[in-house]
Formats: C-alpha cells, structure tokens, sequence
C-alpha cells in the first residue's frame, strides 16, 4: 500500500505540541477520553485535505483565525510544523500566522527515498496556495514529480457521517452523475449506491448483506432516477420486506442511516489508500457495533485505517495492537501505541474494552 500513511510528523497544532515520526499500521484505532486530542489528529487530515483543494485560506477562517490551530496560541507557538511518509515518498509543510488572523503556506517540500536530494525544496506562499498543486496542474517539468505525491494525499479520504438531521445530504435527492466517489459526509450516497448496483454487482451485494444484518426488516434499495428539470435525479428510497411500498430516507432512524453509509464506506470495491473515521459507533446498537468491528478488520486487509472511537463495545473487537491510547499531558496530547506484552496477565481476564473502562489502558480522563 504505497499510498497509505507509514509515519506521521506533527508540531504545534492545536493540542498537539509535538507528535514525531508517529508510525502507523494498516489497522489504528485510537481511544481516549473527552479532549485527549483523537479528533484533533484527525482533523490534522482535514487541514492537509484544504491545503491540496486550495481552500486552506477558508479552512483557517472557518476554524477561527490561526490563532485557534497553534498549540496554547501564538505566545507558545510561532508555527504549525507537518511532515508525512507514504510509501517511498513524503510530503511536508509549515503554517505561519500572518499579520491577522491569516496562514501562511511556508517550507513546503516533497520527498523521495530514491532520489539523490531526498527532500526537494518547494518554497514559500504567502497566499496559501500550494506550490505541490501548482506544479501539478502548471504541467512544468518537475510536475511528474509532485505528481505521485499529490495523488497520494487526495487519495485520503475523511468519512464523517454524523448529521443524519432531516436537512442531510445524504437523505435528499442528488444528481445521478455524482457517483465517481462516495463524499466525506455521504452526500451522494444514492448516485453512487446506483453506480455500484451496475458496475460492481458484487460489492453492492456485500453492502446490501450487512445492512439486512443490521436491519433484518430491510429488503433492498429503491434507486430509481427521477426527472427534475433537465436533471436525473435520485434519492436513498427502500422497501421493507414482505412489502412494495416505497419508503423514504426520513424512514430511516439516524443509526439505520448511518451504518447504511458506514458499510458502503468499509465494503467500496475501490477504497481510498487512507480511511479516517472518528467516532462510527455513534448511535448503533451493540450488536451494529460488532458487525461494524468486522467490517472494520476486513477493510484494513485491503486499505488503511484510522478511527477514532470511545466505545468499549467497539474496542473489544480489536487486538490491543491496533489501539492507540491518547492522552493530556502538562497540556499537550500524548499518543502511545500498545504492545501485547505489557497486557498478557491482564488480558487472561478481562477483553479489552474491560481494560480501559478499568482505566488500565490510561484512556479515561487525566486532571492536570
């Protein structure tokens, strides 16, 4: 998997104060409790996300100001500092505060292990716009070098299925061309469920199967496109079983929706190189928590994975090589990747998820 994230490099951002050369697996659950820093990690790939969409300017702003991001503010810290490894390639950066609540793109630099210069020098933006991005869609000669890298980082996708409200996405109509790739927040999850049923039989039979196991009253989807103007579009529409009446997406409890969109994450037939999933457990029945476990590990035999979770319903499924505990401390966010080892008396007796509600795995609260 050339493409996944192998090491992770990251100084002064938000509460993280220094996270170095960070190694991570095919499989990386991370556990902790409330404000440990699990969401702040992955939001670390929403930023790197606006930084190669060239949006960093309205990531920063809607975050606050960059004030917000630097760890304990600009008085501790003068720059946020990133560095990735993937495969035989790397990609790093800085963020400088600018004179208002602006970043600036500094010492942005692409990396690889086979070339005599090992790190090449992109420069500085002052504007935020990516000078990786720029060579690649400028068609200069050094844009087959930032070529791999770029497609690398877009490869990674951050999953976010939390607002199943009745103003979602992902339960109203969208056009039926928006099916190349499942969104970040399962907005096209019609159109792309409709484009599966076509090309990859198969895979929407695998989705369909979990979901009946979830939902044993569901019998299919109903993805049939609807004109609307000039448009086509369609809508996440089903029918229960031993029934033809067709039922809407409001039909569905938020749970239901959302392991609807969980497993057609997990089951896509061509997954991103880097999944990143913060909390998938939310609103699911224990039972929906197992399945989603499985899924989970079968997915990391085919990509990576990041999630973020606080259930021990979820954490059981797991070995406790794939945890990593997060932690505060004197402020700063700790992370610390488990070894069995360490845990074999106590894994006689108890599950994993028993550790940590025990709070032998540190992964409760921490009063400083």
């Amino acid at each position: 998997m050339d493409n996944s994230l192998d090491r992770l490099t990251i100084r002064g951002f938000k509460s993280i104060r220094a996270l170095e050369d960070f190694q991570l697996g095919n499989l990386n659950v991370f556990i902790g409790g409330n404000g440990a820093g699990k969401s702040n990690l992955l939001e670390f790939f929403r930023l790197l996300r606006a930084v190669i969409d060239g949006r960093l300017v309205q990531y920063i702003s809607d975050g606050g100001g960059v004030s917000d991001f630097l760890f304990n503010g600009r008085k501790t810290t003068a720059q946020m500092e990133f560095e990735t490894h993937f495969g035989p390639r790397g990609y790093r950066f800085a963020i400088k505060p600018g004179p208002l609540e602006n970043a600036l793109l500094t010492d942005e630099a692409r990396y690889y292990k086979y070339s005599q210069n090992g790190w090449w020098q992109l420069g500085d933006s002052p504007n935020g716009t990516s000078l990786l991005v720029k060579e690649v869609r400028s068609n200069s000669p050094d844009g087959k070098y930032s070529q791999p890298v770029y497609a690398a980082i877009a490869s990674w996708q951050v999953y976010h299925f939390h607002d199943t409200s009745a103003t979602a996405a992902m339960r109203h109509y969208e056009i039926i061309q928006d099916n190349r790739v499942l969104r970040f927040n399962a907005a096209n999850i019609a159109p792309y469920l409709l484009r599966l049923r076509a090309e990859h039989p198969d895979a929407y039979g695998e989705i369909l199967n979990a979901v009946q196991l979830v939902l044993p009253f569901f019998d299919d989807f109903l993805l049939e496109a609807t004109p609307f103007g000039e448009a086509q579009k369609v809508n996440l529409s089903w029918r229960q079983k031993g029934s033809d009446y067709p039922l809407q997406p409001y039909h569905l409890s938020d749970g239901s929706l959302r392991f609807i969109c969980l497993a057609t994450a997990l089951l896509q037939p061509v997954p991103p190189a880097t999944i990143v999933i913060d909390e998938p457990e939310l609103g699911l029945h224990p039972y929906a928590i197992a399945l989603l476990a499985e899924l989970i590990q079968n997915a990391a035999q085919r990509t990576q994975l990041l999630v973020a979770t606080q259930s021990p319903a979820l954490i059981d499924q797991f070995s406790i090589e794939d945890i990593v505990v997060v932690n505060r401390k004197e402020g700063a966010s700790t992370f610390e990747r488990l070894q069995e080892k360490d845990f074999n008396v106590w894994l006689e007796s108890y599950s994993v998820g028993e550790l940590w509600t025990k709070n032998v795995l540190s992964g409760g609260p921490v009063y400083e």
